[in-house]
Formats: C-alpha cells, structure tokens, sequence
C-alpha cells in the first residue's frame, strides 16, 4: 500500500499550473495538480480515457466538451469522457486531482 497525504508540501508554478504524478503504472495515473488564482490550463483532452476529477481545495471554473462553464469547489467530482475537451480556470488557490486509465510508457 502506498499512501501521499494530499494537501502537504503543495507546491506551485510561479507562472503556469503545476502537475506532480502521484502515481502511474500500465492500468492508471494520478496526478495532483495545483493553480494559484487566475493561472489557466488551456483545452486539452485525454484521447484514450476518461478524466476523473476531484477538487480538494479551493475554487475553479471547469469548461467541458458542451462548452458551459461551471463554477466548482472542493469536495466536488468531475467526470470527463475519453476524448473530451476541458479547461480550467482558477478562481481562487485550487488543488485538484485527476485520474485516467492507463499510463503510455509506464511500468509496473
């Protein structure tokens, strides 16, 4: 068992987000991801697995594939499908982690 207590040593990108792996290997990754107030990670998608999503702190505004923006919170679930499209913006400090399935090029 490996265990990462989330919310310690967090650790932010002075211009853009910043993206640490907690965790990957062949069937899935997790990644933490930390914003200060306005940064923004531009549309992107995950072609080949569904995006998973929950914030633990702060607050964000999250565009997914329709288009609309919603303004979400710590403590919230997203769910992205494989291929979707998403934004983020950050309202305030806001730490999240995502999940995907599979991890190209990683090993057990």
């Amino acid at each position: 068992m490996k265990i990462a207590n989330l919310l310690d040593n967090l650790q932010f990108g002075k211009d853009n987000p910043h993206a640490e792996p907690l965790h990957a290997d062949p069937h899935g990754r997790v990644i933490l991801f930390t914003l200060k107030v306005g940064q923004v990670i531009r549309e992107h998608n995950a072609p080949s697995s569904p995006f998973f999503v929950v914030i633990l702190k702060g607050r964000g505004v999250f565009t997914g594939g329709d288009g609309i923006e919603r303004t979400c919170e710590a403590n919230s679930l997203l769910v992205f499908d494989a291929g979707e499209s998403h934004t983020v913006r950050a309202l305030e400090e806001l730490v999240f982690v995502g999940v995907l399935h599979g991890a190209p090029g990683a090993q057990k």
